[in-house]
């Protein structure tokens, strides 16, 4: 996991209102997308993430850097989704929570194994590069139990723009 945030793992920052936060951030704002028996999840998610995107103003973004951080947010919700897909049962359901400072994406699903970057990363090679991507693009990430041992919530929290 990511070691680079700039406070504990489930401190999202500063409050709205205090000193030095931007106001125009949506701290709070949840939304969930269900994804349970779904086709299409990866296509569902993205535009499910992109529209909260523009009612929280990341979009259209007026520089490269607020495009950026966008577009980091987009492709960490399709890897995210993608590995649900692919080694987990399929996802359960995407969650966006708006903070001040961090965006925090999670998705659930039903599967027993935890993702983890391959190791050695082989950029080369097709495939196996999903983890490592979020790894690189966050702030931070993690996998949580569900308590009654049935599934998992895999979660990153990537910077809000500035």
């Amino acid at each position: 996991m990511s070691t680079t945030r700039p406070y504990p793992p489930g401190d999202l920052g500063p409050e709205p209102g205090v000193a030095g936060v931007a106001a125009a951030v949506p701290a709070g704002q949840i939304r969930r997308l269900r994804l349970a028996g779904t086709r299409g999840a990866v296509a569902r998610a993205r535009d499910f993430a992109r529209e909260a995107l523009q009612d929280w103003g990341w979009l259209p973004a007026a520089t490269a850097d607020q495009r950026a951080a966008a577009e980091d947010v987009l492709l960490v919700v399709s890897e995210l989704v993608t590995n649900a897909c692919l080694h987990a049962e399929g996802p359960e359901e995407l969650r966006l929570r708006c903070a001040a400072k961090v965006l925090r994406l999670e998705v659930s699903d039903l599967g027993a194994g935890s993702p983890s970057p391959r190791s050695p990363h082989r950029p080369g090679r097709p495939g196996g590069h999903g983890m490592f991507i979020v790894q690189r693009l966050c702030l931070d990430w993690g996998v949580v139990r569900n308590a009654d041992g049935a599934g998992k919530t895999v979660w990153a929290e990537l910077a809000a723009p500035s």
